[in-house]
């Protein structure tokens, strides 16, 4: 290490206040992080690519320092989901630094790294508070049934009005209207739960059909719209 000529003629004096960083929480404990495998925690972190056509929503489960699990959604852009498998082959087995000075493949990928890497650092995780953590597996409680990401679709213009094209229910297959031509319910395909169905063996036909509800005041409405094609 090389020292300028100004610091190499200064006196040295003690330092009373080096106690270290302060502590962060983890997992239930109180941590002085120092290195890479005192960090610990599960958390989300969301990224944009520059054009911000798309957009990522990662998950980590991190145990001592390591990736054990990720989980990888992503919306808006048709290439970003290749990206989105390349980086779930990439991230487990990776120290968060490691991932964090990986090119994830897509944009929206690296930056999702970056806000959650920052979530973790400065112990600002899910599991910040929860003694032990969260077993490895546990990003899947996010998905809805089927094990497909809740996703909300919607279409509107001031010509013509509002379409729901998908919800947290499902598949919007008609909207009901009243009097006022407002929107007050829709009816709906679970499609995560059809598509089980139908790999138990189930007719599509009738794993459609079992498969079809309804929320709000869906019954009586003044008409019905298919949002697709009306």
């Amino acid at each position: 290490m090389q020292y300028s000529q100004e610091v190499s003629r200064m006196c040295e004096v003690g330092c009373l206040s080096c106690h270290g960083p302060a502590p962060i929480p983890e997992e239930g404990k109180w941590v002085r992080a120092k290195e890479i495998t005192d960090i610990s925690g599960l958390s989300h972190g969301v990224g944009w690519c520059a054009p911000q056509q798309g957009a990522c929503k990662l998950t980590l489960n991190v145990k001592n320092g390591v990736i054990e699990e990720a989980l990888v959604e992503t919306i808006g852009c048709s290439g970003m989901t290749h990206s989105a498998a390349m980086a779930g082959e990439i991230l487990p087995g990776k120290t968060i630094l490691e991932a964090l000075n990986t090119d994830l493949v897509c944009d929206a990928i690296n930056v999702a790294m970056r806000e959650i890497f920052k979530q973790l650092a400065y112990g600002r995780t899910q599991t910040a508070f929860s003694e032990g953590g969260l077993p490895i597996g546990a990003s899947l409680e996010d998905l809805g049934k089927g094990l497909r990401s809740q996703t909300a679709t919607i279409f509107s213009t001031g010509l013509k009005g509002v379409r729901y094209l998908e919800l947290v229910e499902g598949y919007i297959l008609k909207m009901a209207l009243d009097e006022n031509r407002e929107v007050i319910g829709y009816q709906f395909v679970r499609v995560g739960k059809m598509l089980e169905d139908i790999r138990r063996g189930v007719e599509p036909g009738e794993a459609y059909r079992k498969n079809i509800g309804t929320y709000g005041r869906y019954e009586g409405a003044a008409c019905y719209v298919d949002p697709r094609e009306e």
